[in-house]
C-alpha cells in the first residue's frame, strides 16, 4: 500500500540537462532495468522503508538517487529526477519544524536528526541548488494543484489487468460487478499538461484569487493568492518544454471506484474560476462547497484511529 500523498511532478526534455547528465539520463531511459512508470513509486516507498526501518533510521540516504520518472512524447524524453536525497532533508526539516523536539525524538533519535541537519546545512552552503522536481502533500490534494490542469487532461485507471481494470471516464459503470477496486499498482488518477499550459492557467488564475479572496487562506475556502504564487514561482524554475503531472498517488486507496470516478476537482476548480472571473459569486462558492466536501473527509483520516 502507498503512502497516503499525492504528488505534483515536472519532467524535463532531456535537452534541458547539461553534460554529463544528458548522456545518463538518455541511456536511463532506454534501460530495461529502471523502474517503469507504474511500479516506480512502490520502489521509491520500499527504498524509503527499507530505510526508516533500520536501526538507527535512515533519514536521508548516503547519495543520491540515480532513478528518475520518464516519459516520452514526440519522439522526445522527458524525465523527472526522484531527488530522494534533497526530497528527505526538506522533508526532515519540515517535520522537524512542525513538531516539537520531543515528539520529533520519539521517532529519530536526537544524534541522527542533529546530524541530517549538520549535513543539509554544508550541503546547502555547498552553493548547490534547492530546486526539486517533485513535490508531495499527505492526505489530500491541495486546491492550488488543480489550477494548473483542465478535466480533459485526466486519465483514470481502475484495479489492474485481469481484475476488472478500465481506463476510461465511464469506468466505474464498466467496472460495476467486478467486486472492490483492487489495491494493484495499476490504480491511478493522473492529470498531465504542458509546462506552457500549466503556467498560463496559473496566471490568469492569480489576479482572479488576488482580487476575490486575497493572500490569506480561510477555512471555508483554503486557496489563496500566497498558495498559488508558491506553485508559479516553482514552474517558473524549470524549462519552458516540461511537462507537468499531477499524481493522486496513495490517496486512490482511500476512495472507492464510484468517488474516483466521480472526482472532478479540476473541473470544478476551472468553473469556480471562471465564475469568479465573472462576477458570479454564487457559483463559484456552490464549486467550491463540492472541492471541499470531497477532501474534508478524506483529509480527516489523517487524525483517524
Amino acid at each position: 500500500m502507498f503512502p497516503y500523498a499525492a504528488y505534483l511532478r515536472v519532467y524535463e526534455p532531456v535537452t534541458a540537462f547539461t553534460e554529463p547528465a544528458r548522456t545518463l539520463w538518455t541511456v536511463y531511459a532506454d534501460s530495461r532495468r529502471r523502474p517503469r512508470r507504474i511500479h516506480a513509486l512502490g520502489t521509491e516507498h520500499r527504498n524509503a522503508a527499507r530505510r526508516f526501518i533500520a536501526w538507527p533510521p535512515e533519514v536521508v540516504p548516503d547519495r543520491e538517487s540515480r532513478d528518475a520518472y520518464v516519459r516520452r512524447s514526440d519522439d522526445m524524453i522527458y524525465v523527472c529526477p526522484w531527488q530522494t536525497r534533497l526530497r528527505s532533508w526538506l522533508a526532515f526539516e519540515r517535520f522537524r519544524d512542525e513538531r516539537s523536539a520531543s515528539v520529533a525524538a520519539a521517532f529519530v533519535p536526537p544524534e541522527v536528526g542533529e546530524r541530517a541537519a549538520r549535513e543539509f546545512e554544508h550541503w546547502k552552503q555547498s552553493g548547490r541548488s534547492l530546486r526539486h522536481h517533485i513535490r508531495t502533500s499527505r492526505w489530500h490534494v491541495p486546491l492550488a494543484w488543480f489550477v494548473p490542469f483542465a478535466g480533459a487532461e485526466r486519465c483514470l485507471m481502475l484495479g489492474a489487468p485481469g481484475t476488472g481494470y478500465r481506463k476510461t471516464d465511464d469506468a466505474f459503470q464498466e467496472h460495476a460487478g467486478h467486486g472492490p477496486a483492487t489495491a494493484a499498482p495499476a490504480r491511478t488518477l493522473i492529470y498531465v499538461t504542458s509546462m506552457g499550459e500549466a503556467r498560463r492557467r496559473v496566471s490568469s488564475a492569480l489576479p482572479v484569487v488576488r482580487d476575490s479572496l486575497g493572500d490569506a487562506a480561510g477555512d471555508a475556502i483554503p486557496l489563496s493568492a500566497g498558495r498559488l504564487e508558491t506553485i508559479d514561482r516553482w514552474l517558473g524554475e524549470f524549462h519552458p518544454r516540461a511537462l507537468v503531472e499531477l499524481d493522486y498517488g496513495g490517496l486512490v486507496h482511500l476512495m472507492d471506484d464510484r468517488a474516483l470516478c466521480a472526482d472532478e476537482s479540476v473541473a470544478e476548480m476551472a468553473v469556480a474560476l471562471a465564475a469568479m472571473r465573472r462576477g458570479e459569486v454564487e457559483l463559484a462558492v456552490a464549486m467550491y462547497k463540492r472541492l471541499l466536501a470531497r477532501w474534508r473527509p478524506v483529509r480527516a483520516l489523517e487524525s483517524a484511529n
